[in-house]
C-alpha cells in the first residue's frame, strides 16, 4: 500500500534526522554524468543495480522508481542544476516507516582534466527503529552506492569515441 510522504525541501539535506552520505570518482566529466541521472532517467536501471525501473513522470518533474524487492516511489524533481545537482523528494512510497526522503546528487570535478566527485547524499524522517536500521544498513548502501557509479563510469566511458574520430 502507498503511503504519501511529509514534502520537505531541499534545506532537508542539512536537516534531517538521518543523512547518509557517500561519494566516489568517475573518469566521465560532470556533464556525462549529470546528463545519466537527470536526463537519461530510464537508464538508472541499467547501471544501478537496485533499480528495476526508472521513468520520468508529469513531464519530467517527477520520477517513478522500482527496486528489487517491489520498493516503490513515486518522487518530485527538487534540484537539476546542469553538471552540479541532481535532487528528488519521494512524494509516495509502499516502504513502511518514512516520514520523509529527499535524495541529493552532488558532482563536483575532480581534477582540472577531466573526471567527477559524486556525492550522494540520503536524508530520511523516520521512527527511531527506523532510523537505527538505516544506520546499520549504512555500509550495503555505500556498496551499492559505489558499485552504481563504477557501472555508470564504465557505461559512460564506453560510449566516449576513440581518440581521433
Amino acid at each position: 500500500m502507498a503511503r504519501r510522504l511529509r514534502p520537505v525541501g531541499l534545506d532537508f539535506i542539512e536537516d534531517a534526522p538521518t543523512r547518509l552520505c557517500f561519494a566516489a570518482r568517475t573518469t566521465a566529466g560532470p556533464e556525462a554524468v549529470y546528463r545519466a541521472l537527470a536526463e537519461d532517467v530510464e537508464g538508472w536501471s541499467q547501471w544501478f543495480g537496485a533499480v528495476t525501473l526508472a521513468r520520468p513522470t508529469h513531464g519530467g518533474a517527477g520520477r517513478e522508481v522500482r527496486l528489487v524487492g517491489g520498493t516503490r516511489f513515486e518522487e518530485t524533481i527538487m534540484a537539476a542544476d546542469p553538471e552540479r545537482r541532481y535532487a528528488y523528494r519521494v512524494d509516495e512510497t509502499n516502504v513502511p516507516g518514512i516520514r520523509a526522503l529527499l535524495e541529493e546528487w552532488r558532482l563536483t570535478p575532480a581534477d582540472p582534466c577531466s573526471g567527477t566527485l559524486v556525492r550522494w547524499t540520503f536524508a530520511v524522517d523516520g521512527p527511531a527503529p527506523l532510523r537505527l536500521a538505516l544506520t546499520a544498513a549504512r555500509p550495503l548502501l555505500g556498496q551499492s552506492f559505489r558499485s552504481a557509479v563504477r557501472a555508470l563510469d564504465a557505461r559512460l566511458t564506453s560510449r566516449r569515441p576513440a581518440a581521433g574520430q
